[in-house]
Parts: C-alpha cells; structure tokens; sequence
C-alpha cells in the first residue's frame, strides 16, 4: 500500500462532519472538491471553510462558484513570513484524537471506504464517551 490522504471535514469543535480518502497521488483540492460533493446536501447551512494551503487553487473557484462556500485560507502569507491562524488546529487537534485509535494509527485498511467508516466508528465512540461523562455528573 502506498500512501493514503485523509480529507476531513470538521465543524468549530473538531467533531467530523465528512471523509475522503485518496490516495497519496491525488492533489488536495482536488480531493476537497469531491469531500464537498459528498456531504453538501447533508449540511446546507455550511458558508464558510477553513483549508489549508494545499486546498488553494481550484478548490477555493470549485467551492465558491459550483457549491457557493465562501473558502478562507488557515495560513496567512505576508512578506515570507508565514502566520498560523487558530483555526488551523481544530482539525490537527482531530487527526490526534483519530491517532489515538489502533486501527487509525496507521493505514491497515486495503479499501479507502474501510478506513473512511473506521474513521466514522472512532469518532461515534468518541462521542458516546463524553455524553457518558456529561451523565455522570
């Protein structure tokens, strides 16, 4: 197996909201235009997206113009120094809460949809163990 990316869509908690895996040859935005594909009937209300650089380019045209998404970059680039926005890490913060999880450590799965529904068991189990804590008290 050679190499996969993950393509996630995460709300301003971190939660996941959708998934696209590719393989590590398809570019970024090209993956994004194809996350937003998939889950835009699901969430209508959605108007803005954080991305990061990779996403720049077509997918910034694709979103604004087929899905009507309004696309601002998490990386601001000014005079060769770069400033990292705190929006940058809700979705890093994500990819460590999959990490934690055996199966997501590292890509098992032959299959993209295995990996993509394994990501989607992790994060109901995620789930479920806070609305058990917030039960407790």
């Amino acid at each position: 197996m050679n190499g996969r990316k993950r393509h996630l869509l995460v709300d301003s908690q971190g939660l996941v909201l959708g998934v696209h895996i590719t393989s590590a040859a398809v570019r970024d935005e090209h993956g994004g235009a194809y996350l937003l594909r998939k889950v835009r009937a699901s969430y209508p209300r959605l108007e803005v997206l954080w991305v990061d650089g990779g996403y720049e380019g077509l997918f910034r045209a694709y979103a604004w113009h087929i899905q009507g998404l309004e696309v601002q970059m998490s990386i601001q680039q000014k005079a060769r120094a770069y400033a990292v926005t705190s929006k940058r890490w809700v979705v890093e913060r994500t990819f460590a809460w999959l990490g934690r999880y055996r199966r997501l450590s590292k890509d098992y799965e032959y299959l993209c949809q295995t990996s993509e529904n394994w990501i989607y068991v992790a994060m109901s189990h995620l789930l479920v163990r806070r609305l058990a804590r917030m039960r407790a008290f």
